[in-house]
């Protein structure tokens, strides 16, 4: 959906996109970080793509989800709008999930984490911790 007060075209392309299973997300808000743009936010208890011409369909979001309520779908959308997805996360709020690496509970500001998979769930790993990890 292309919402007027981003100031966007009523252009429409065929391309990938963030979409969200309303039925699956426990609004537990862990996809909402990892969206550069702020694509994403919280309504309701809920995530929601705020418009599809903020979501640059890169999917960061996806690996973080423990219910697997987003997908990358391709379909006819409103065209990406770098200068308007920039602007939106100036203006918006900042909405932030504190992360912590699954094994040595590090944070955001003492390491880099980034998302991984591990038995069925979505975490995120340190790069201290990750080649124990991966090596065993």
């Amino acid at each position: 959906m292309v919402r007027e007060e981003f100031g966007m075209s009523e252009e429409r392309v065929v391309r990938q996109v963030i979409h969200i299973d309303q039925e699956l997300c426990n609004g537990c808000g862990l996809c909402v970080t990892p969206c550069a743009e702020g694509a994403i936010e919280l309504r309701d208890g809920k995530a929601h793509v705020v418009s599809d011409a903020l979501c640059d369909g890169a999917g960061f979001c996806l690996a973080v989800c423990p219910t697997g309520a987003l997908t990358v779908e391709t379909r006819e959308a409103a065209p990406f709008d770098h200068q308007a997805a920039l602007q939106h996360a100036q203006a918006r709020e900042r909405q932030y999930v504190v992360q912590t690496c699954f094994r040595c509970q590090a944070s955001e500001q003492e390491a880099v984490l980034l998302p991984c998979r591990s038995d069925g769930q979505s975490l995120w790993v340190c790069t201290r911790c990750l080649p124990g990890l991966i090596h065993g």
